[in-house]
């Protein structure tokens, strides 16, 4: 059974959010880890990504890896993301 990860963002630049979040596909496949992401169409600041994820404990392993952390901070994240994990 796969699961649903919403996660939700503060960036400071989207464009630099969504090249570095195109930059890193590859490494999401080889995780298992298939993801979208979207802008808020109201709050400019905010981006939202949802995966399918093999496990939390997959999702959160390749989010603790380093090249992820920079990519992350490339991105523009402020802060730390909030995550909603769904099954069904």
């Amino acid at each position: 059974m796969s699961i649903t990860a919403i996660i939700e963002l503060k960036i400071e630049d989207y464009e630099k959010f969504e090249a570095s979040f195109a930059s890193r596909e590859s490494a999401r496949t080889a995780a298992g880890i298939d993801a979208k992401a979207y802008r808020d169409m109201d709050d400019a600041s905010k981006a939202v990504v949802i995966e399918t994820v093999p496990s939390k404990e997959a999702l959160f392993a390749f989010m603790a890896k380093p090249e992820q952390q920079q990519a992350m901070q490339n991105a523009t994240i402020q802060g730390s993301p909030d995550v909603t994990f769904l099954e069904g």
